[in-house]
């Protein structure tokens, strides 16, 4: 399968147009032996960094692609830090294009140091365990908040289905996961959209129904006992990515469900053993937010209350040492710039919307059918915080859910 992106871009029917940088995306069997000629497609020429850590760089059947200059980075304790990427910058050894070979960090390392080179870069992925191959979003720690940042996309995506179908299958669960979340994103999206205004394309939807309907046969396949369609299922991360693409931002890939995967990586008090990677997280994510969700639905109309900030003891107690970047990011809080009526005027649209996402039991079960994490307590969070961990982890970035609107409502209870 080769994506021809150009398709996807240009002027839209929501009023926008959909630029993409990402040229190409070339998801098959044995892509890396002509991976010159992809690069020649686009046009992608000059001096070549190739960037891996220690495990992509000695993967059974990696092929290694022409490089002026091979990085070969330690895999153990590599995590998407600022200060840890931009330290590698002499080492790039000034090029004209950076090649990166694995995973989401990886990526990070190469979408944070081009965009800061003013170079492209070009990702081959080694695992479908995320969406991130095809976004323009770089997601990096700093200074112990996880940031959601506008950088570079990729010009060219190799995937190589050779080295992608060798990964152990919890990685490509762990895709999965993180592509059936977009339940929740979509839903979240076009709620604030109804209640607040926010700009909603639904070309930018389809694309992620598109990825979540491929998805969703691919795991029926595999509930079957089918060999892994590893094509469908990368090219539904692809189709994902190029929605953040298309929208500029992550929105309609990630809502309240991704915030608590945000929430394992930073480690506030009393998360500090949390643990999993992003797609697991998130899958644990999304059956918390669909179980609140319906609940909330199954509750009946609620009356609006006044908006009130976050209050600060509230953020110090449940943040520690990350209060501050905390109470910076809640500011301006999106839920001040509407009236709070306006959520009960829509509730039956609302309503109607929740009822499209799959029930919780429904998801975990999925997951857990997939030997997936699908419990608090599968990615080391203690089950007794579950009560909380909506009111907390929607502090996390000032982005509109339904789960972050929960403050200016009461449902009576």
């Amino acid at each position: 399968m080769i994506i021809d992106c150009a398709k996807y871009s240009g002027n839209c029917s929501c009023g926008r147009s959909h630029p993409l940088e990402t040229r190409m995306v070339v998801v098959e069997y044995g892509a890396l032996h002509r991976f010159d000629e992809y690069m020649d497609a686009c046009g992608l020429g000059g001096r070549r960094t190739v960037l891996y850590d220690t495990n992509t760089y000695n993967l059974p059947g990696m092929v290694h692609v022409r490089a002026d200059r091979e990085l070969v980075l330690e895999a153990r304790g590599l995590h998407s830090e600022k200060s840890l990427i931009e330290a590698i910058v002499p080492q790039l050894d000034d090029p004209d294009v950076i090649i990166t070979v694995g995973s989401g960090t990886l990526m990070d390392f190469a979408r944070y140091n081009a965009n800061s080179l003013g170079i492209p870069f070009v990702a081959i992925p080694t695992l479908a365990s995320s969406d991130g191959f095809t976004a323009n979003i770089c997601s990096v720690v700093i200074d112990g908040h996880k940031r959601s940042i506008p950088m570079h996309a990729p010009a060219l995506v190799v995937t190589d289905l050779g080295i992608i179908s060798g990964a152990p299958m919890f990685l490509t669960v762990s895709g999965i996961a993180d592509i059936l979340a977009k339940h929740i994103s979509l839903a979240d999206w076009l709620i604030a959209h109804l209640v607040s205004g926010e700009h909603y394309c639904e070309r930018v939807a389809l694309l992620a129904r598109e990825a979540m309907a491929l998805m969703e046969r691919s795991v029926d396949g595999l509930l079957r006992g089918e060999r892994p369609d590893f094509e469908a299922m990368a090219a539904a991360q692809m189709y994902s990515g190029l929605t953040m693409q298309m929208m500029g931002s992550s929105r309609a890939a990630s809502g309240a469900e991704h915030l608590i995967a945000h929430l394992v990586e930073m480690k506030p008090p009393r998360f500090e053993s949390a643990h999993g990677i992003h797609g697991e997280c998130v899958g644990v994510g999304s059956i918390i937010v669909a179980e609140e969700y319906h609940r909330l639905a199954a509750l009946g109309r609620p009356r609006a209350k006044p908006f009130e900030p976050l209050g600060e003891s509230w953020v110090r107690e449940k943040f520690g040492p990350l209060a501050d970047g905390i109470l910076e990011e809640n500011r301006n809080d999106v839920l001040s710039a509407f009236d709070p009526q306006r959520i009960v005027d829509v509730w039956d649209e609302i309503v109607y919307i929740i009822s499209q996402i799959p029930s919780a039991e429904t998801l975990a079960g999925r997951l857990r059918d997939l030997d997936g994490k699908y419990r608090l307590s599968d990615i080391g969070i203690d089950e007794a915080l579950k009560p909380e961990i909506l009111d907390i982890s929607s502090a996390i970035r000032n982005r509109l859910t339904l789960a972050r609107m929960r403050r200016v409502l009461d449902f009576g209870e």
